[in-house]
């Protein structure tokens, strides 16, 4: 077992970004359809194809934070960030909320379905997150540690207390300030970039410091890419519509920093990512490369 598990190591550290990801992309995408196997249902349907077609981003820094620290099997952990992930695009499209027709160029779940089914497969991707948690390959102390650091990144504290925020931000009567949204979207998107890059030495028992700054810098970085992809992206290949959030008059990073000065502040920030990747080495090149991806990418 030992020997496989070094092999293993050895073959994802030789693999570049691109390979990496995609790996981390199917390893995630099987272990949820492996998981619902069996189960005969609209909704489970819904639970598949909510999973399929991202980016794989959150699993592949599961899968690499573990590698670092010499864990060669993360899969649980990594398709637990990317159920509970899809199962908050699936409610975030809903109408109650963004009211998106399409994610990832294709329909919506609710769209596709119904907002029933919509609701459900999002609440069952959920609980399926803890499920396969509760399964991950590490001690039990550490795994314990995992589900309780992944329910606060989820709930309140964290993705679901920043969408709060969003939300109350459409009705507010004055625009957010630089300091108002840059918390609000620590919750709603950087939380859980922050707890995939933590979770694999969080495995391992290490020292979750240098990629909790990481996934910090990340998981902001995304969030400003993000909102430069609304002003400068095309519809038909960000996968969704755009736009939305200047024609409704809410702040984005953009709107406070400029488009210019938005840019600049996401470089700053893949700077800082990578600054804190220096106790690895070389060792941590793929996640470098990943910092470089969240801004220069098209979707």
């Amino acid at each position: 077992m030992a020997r496989r598990a070094a092999l293993l190591l050895s073959t994802l550290a030789k693999m570049s970004f691109q390979e990496a990801l995609t790996r981390a992309r199917e390893i995630s995408e099987h272990r949820i359809a492996r998981a619902l196997e069996g189960v005969d249902l609209p909704v489970a349907e819904a639970m598949r194809y909510a999973v399929t077609g991202g980016k794989g981003l959150r699993g592949f820094l599961v899968i690499e934070g573990a590698r670092l620290h010499g864990v060669a099997d993360a899969t649980e952990a990594a398709a637990a960030i990317e159920a509970v992930h899809a199962y908050s695009l699936v409610h975030d499209d809903m109408p109650c909320m963004d009211d998106d027709d399409l994610r990832r160029g294709q329909p919506t779940v609710h769209r596709k379905w119904d907002e029933a089914t919509a609701v459900l497969a999002g609440d069952a991707l959920q609980s399926l997150a803890f499920e396969l948690l509760a399964e991950a390959k590490c001690s039990a102390e550490a795994r314990i540690g995992l589900i309780r650091s992944f329910a606060v990144a989820a709930g309140v504290r964290g993705m679901v207390g920043g969408q709060a925020m969003d939300i109350a931000a459409e009705t507010a009567k004055t625009p957010l300030t630089l300091e108002e949204i840059t918390r609000l979207q620590a919750g709603k998107t950087g939380a859980l970039i922050t707890w995939s890059a933590i979770a694999g030495p969080m495995m391992a028992g290490a020292d979750v410091t240098p990629l909790r700054t990481y996934g910090d810098a990340l998981g902001l970085a995304f969030q400003i890419a993000d909102d430069i992809l609304d002003v400068e992206g095309d519809q038909d290949t960000v996968g969704k519509a755009l736009r939305k959030d200047d024609a409704a008059g809410k702040a984005t990073f953009v709107s406070l920093l400029g488009l210019e000065g938005a840019k600049r502040r996401a470089n700053e920030l893949v700077t800082d990512a990578c600054d804190a990747l220096s106790p690895y080495g070389e060792a941590a090149t793929v996640l470098r490369d990943a910092a470089r991806f969240v801004i220069d990418r098209k979707k």
